[in-house]
């Protein structure tokens, strides 16, 4: 608060921020197919969802878990449960083009996806926008779990708002992933040569040596209409999935290191205007002598990495700092207070490291013959035909929101739930432990020992099968028991 790290930066986290779920933000040229790359996903259209060839997304659209509405962004912004209360500071226009679309799909339970209006290029970037589309775009890249920047395999020119876009991701590197959609439109020796292009035009852009993890593919519901790279087409589309998939697992990991990267952040902007305000004369030539500190705001940077050992990357970027730092007086700021940086430094070399300690990215791997907490009890195998009452073994027709409360009481970090978390919740349901037994061996289809969310249902769902008479427990689940679906 002392030297306005929120103007410098992005606002200050909320209770909101650190509980929500993992986010995927999407950005890239109009007609690149962010909104069908959503659609693909959830294997459904969005409220307010419209694709077409020309530019149809003109707003920032949020598609979260929820009875299908649609939340306008002025309302979304001043609801403290969701995490866009921050959204304000880009003022009304932006709100005007901001909503967030409700949509009743389980892919959405355990991440939040981030269309974007298409970003203009050729003549279309002269027009401007009524709010700052890059900002926007940086703070929702902050808070983002993962980012998909989409290249059309047809479209590879990057237009100059598009550059100020992929600057502005700078510092959340370890969050991009590139995506070359549309790339059964041409054939495999094209393909080829487009994945050179990319690359090519990316290191420009980038000016880094690191290479960006590339997935080719071609994420829509059509037949593909080159065949030749189909099998390289579906492997990598599965990679993505799986990439996907592997959000929720690591989301607390995520939300600590992303807080560790801010709390490092308001350290160095501390130990710069400090410094800055240090050099400033007592009384005359104030104003001079500010204007000379902005010019040379580089040098004073390698004073202060060669002062505190710091490196080149810990520093924000000049011309945004010292664009910044012009709204202010430097006298103004107060003191550094070294007790307090004293304060950062523990949580930085200590307080932080031990929470870590606290969530391991993974649970252990579980012996097969431990698997089934209630592997002391047989179960039994004299169940009828499972498909005798096929009404009850749909997937689809199970409500699982009560079942998800009683299981986000029982996750782990990386939300899956032991069988020793999970026991006493099946065992509250008054059912022997041989039925308990068969329950576990039924719902745990990936034999790891845990149940994930999908599991967890299955699990609820077949002890409330039982209890209330619905019928008998099969020998085998049913395909129809296991959803299909692509995260």
């Amino acid at each position: 608060m002392t030297y306005n790290f929120e103007q410098f930066h992005s606002p200050y986290l909320t209770d909101a921020d650190i509980e929500a779920k993992p986010m995927v933000l999407l950005v890239g040229q109009y007609s690149v197919g962010k909104s069908t790359f959503v659609k693909h996903i959830l294997d459904r259209e969005y409220p307010g969802m419209h694709i077409g060839p020309e530019p149809t997304t003109d707003r920032f659209v949020a598609v979260m878990s929820g009875d299908e509405r649609i939340i306008p962004g002025n309302a979304a912004a001043v609801t403290t449960a969701m995490p866009f209360t921050a959204l304000p500071r880009f003022g009304s226009a932006f709100l005007q083009k901001f909503q967030v679309s409700l949509v009743p799909s389980a892919v959405l339970e355990n991440v939040v996806l981030i269309d974007t209006p298409g970003i203009l290029s050729g003549e279309k970037q002269r027009i401007g926008r009524s709010y700052d589309f890059t900002a926007v775009i940086e703070w929702f890249a902050g808070r983002s779990d993962l980012i998909l920047l989409l290249f059309d395999a047809h479209k590879l020119d990057i237009s100059d708002e598009f550059k100020r876009v992929i600057s502005s991701l700078k510092g959340n590197d370890e969050k991009i992933r590139v995506v070359l959609n549309k790339a059964d439109m041409i054939s495999g020796q094209q393909l080829m040569r487009v994945y050179g292009a990319l690359m090519w035009s990316l290191g420009k852009v980038l000016q880094t040596p690191e290479v960006m993890r590339v997935y080719i593919g071609s994420f829509w519901d059509k037949p593909h209409q080159h065949t030749d790279c189909s099998e390289l087409l579906k492997a990598e589309e599965s990679d993505l999935l799986n990439d996907l998939k592997q959000l929720p697992r690591n989301a607390v990991v995520r939300k600590i290191n992303e807080i560790v990267k801010r709390t490092r952040q308001a350290k160095v902007h501390a130990l710069i205007v400090s410094h800055l305000r240090k050099e400033m004369p007592g009384f005359f030539g104030r104003d001079k002598k500010q204007d000379v500190l902005l010019m040379n705001l580089e040098a004073e940077f390698f004073k202060l990495q060669q002062l505190h050992g710091l490196t080149p990357g810990d520093f924000p970027d000049p011309d945004r700092f010292r664009e910044k730092l012009g709204m202010f007086k430097i006298e103004k700021f107060a003191k550094l207070d070294k007790k307090m940086l004293a304060g950062v430094d523990e949580a930085l070399g200590v307080d932080f490291p031990k929470l870590m300690s606290h969530y391991p990215t993974t649970q252990p791997q579980i012996p097969s013959i431990s698997q089934n907490p209630f592997s002391g009890d047989s179960p039994s195998t004299s169940s009828p035909n499972p498909f005798a009452t096929p009404e009850i073994w749909n997937y689809s027709t199970i409500d699982r929101r009560p079942y998800l409360e009683q299981f986000r009481s029982v996750a782990g970090v990386d939300n899956r739930a032991s069988g020793a978390a999970v026991k006493p919740v099946l065992e509250a349901t008054g059912l022997d432990m041989t039925t308990l037994a068969k329950v576990w061996m039924l719902a745990d289809w990936t034999k790891d020992g845990y149940l994930d969310s999908d599991e967890f249902c299955v699990a609820m769902y077949l002890c409330d099968v039982v209890t209330r008479g619905w019928g008998t427990l099969p020998d085998v689940l049913p395909p129809s028991m296991i959803p299909q679906r692509r995260i």
